[in-house]
């Protein structure tokens, strides 16, 4: 793959079709976009100057992320029908494939680990729904178990057991909610997502 990127670098303001995109990620053409944020990924941390000395590093850096942010926005468009592509292509040279050169040229200057925390970098997460809304429900029991078990034990005890600890419950209480706030983070940016890639 380095070797037939670097032929193309070679030409000027070379334009890359959608094929070449997947063959840069080496993706087939039928990935999903979670397939193409997870190649992605690995691109990113194999080409960033700040980890990769090789002086074609940068290059392969900006091409690597054209083709992501290409292959994310035109993902769906490019295989629906040919005037979809074409119109989508045309789109692309005109507007967004300079900025995105010019933006990924920006982030190839900064330190990987400042990179890895942009709001670019962040697009690249996967989110499991199934996961999410399994871990999202868990969190609701755990908060309901923990309420309703303390409230039922000090009105029930059992004897020869201690009263429930107050510090114990506070504890409990506190993991629950932590878990439930993580849980929400993460269901919330798995809808936003989901609703941009509906929009798109």
């Amino acid at each position: 793959m380095l070797k037939w990127v670097w032929r193309h670098l070679k030409k000027v303001q070379h334009i890359f079709t959608p094929s070449e995109y997947y063959k840069i990620l080496d993706l087939p053409s039928d990935s999903s976009v979670e397939e193409i944020k997870k190649a992605y990924r690995k691109k990113a941390r194999l080409f960033h100057p700040d980890i990769n000395k090789a002086p074609d590093a940068k290059d392969l850096f900006i091409i690597a992320t054209e083709a992501y942010e290409f292959l994310i926005a035109y993902n769906e468009k490019i295989k629906s029908d040919e005037q979809a592509y074409y119109k989508a292509m045309e789109e692309w040279r005109k507007y967004r494939q300079y900025r995105s050169r010019k933006r990924a040229t920006v982030y190839a200057r900064t330190p990987y680990r400042t990179f890895k925390n942009t709001r670019f970098y962040k697009t690249t997460r996967i989110f499991d729904g199934t996961a999410i809304l399994f871990s999202f429900g868990i969190s609701i029991m755990v908060l309901i178990y923990t309420v309703y078990g303390y409230i039922f034990r000090l009105h029930h005890p059992i004897p020869g057991l201690e009263k429930p600890s107050v510090l114990t419950f506070i504890m409990l209480l506190l993991l629950g909610i932590i878990f439930f706030a993580i849980s929400f983070i993460y269901l919330r940016a798995f809808m936003e997502t989901s609703g941009k890639r509906k929009k798109k």
